[in-house]
């Protein structure tokens, strides 16, 4: 059996060590044979197993045996999703980039931030970059004011006073009931702009992506020097975010 790295917690060692072990078998293991693999007493590896069933990390059958369990299962499920997302989104954003010569950005909210997972730049001197991996607060970007209105007049109250709403231009917004009315009035029309309220200069259009249960999972936007900005854009942007909505299941309910 491959050995694991050995952190400095002996008790998430030895789980880790269950948990693959469990994985080599084709079949339900028994506890003889996951404390041979793993080198663990019997009372040991019970003990432990018998905690990690009773959080649905593995499951015992009802002849003693082990599996991995369905919170395994669902923690598996979202990191594919996350991968979905990456992969479906990276066509389309290197369509919508040629098709505007600016770039574009794909977004998701991590608590009180979004944090930039892809990009696709054009190839141009002058343009505005987002580093992968970079954060910036909700009520600045584009796509935070997305999340923002889909959690609520209550959540985006919360967010203001947990935040304060720090102001990072003379454009942010730093009143709670000001920001609200923005991020909902915008919503309403599918997309939301970021007026240089993050850096001066700089302007981006965020539409959002929605997964198959139709929850915002992330958000596509163009961010560019305003001066370049055209509001003819728009039907593009939203059918980038339609698009990318679609690849991961998502199906709009349109009205008669």
């Amino acid at each position: 059996m491959m050995k694991s790295p050995v952190s400095s917690i002996q008790v998430i060692d030895r789980m880790t060590a269950l948990l693959e072990a469990i994985t080599t078998c084709s079949e339900p293991a028994s506890l003889k044979f996951l404390s041979a693999e793993t080198r663990l007493h019997p009372s040991t590896a019970f003990r432990i197993l018998n905690a990690l069933a009773k959080h649905a990390l593995v499951e015992r059958t009802s002849v003693g045996r082990y599996t991995l369990g369905v919170k395994l299962l669902r923690y598996g499920s979202y990191m594919h999703g996350k991968v979905d997302l990456l992969r479906e989104a990276k066509p389309i954003m290197e369509w919508l980039r040629s098709q505007l010569g600016e770039t574009v950005n794909l977004a998701v909210r991590e608590g009180d931030e979004v944090v930039y997972v892809e990009r696709s730049i054009p190839n141009r001197i002058m343009r505005v970059e987002q580093i992968i991996g970079s954060r910036a607060p909700l009520h600045v970007t584009a796509v935070g004011k997305l999340f923002l209105a889909e959690g609520g007049e209550k959540a985006c109250r919360d967010y203001a006073r947990r935040t304060g709403l720090p102001r990072y231009t003379p454009n942010t917004v730093t009143q709670a009931s000001k920001l609200w009315n923005q991020v909902v009035n915008n919503s309403k029309h599918g997309f939301s702009i970021d007026n240089e309220e993050a850096e001066q200069g700089v302007t981006c259009i965020g539409v959002p992506v929605y997964d198959r249960l139709g929850k915002i999972i992330a958000g596509l936007s163009i961010s560019a020097p305003c001066d370049r900005r055209r509001d003819s854009w728009m039907p593009l942007i939203k059918k980038a975010g339609s698009d990318l909505s679609s690849r991961l299941g998502y199906l709009a309910i349109k009205s008669a």
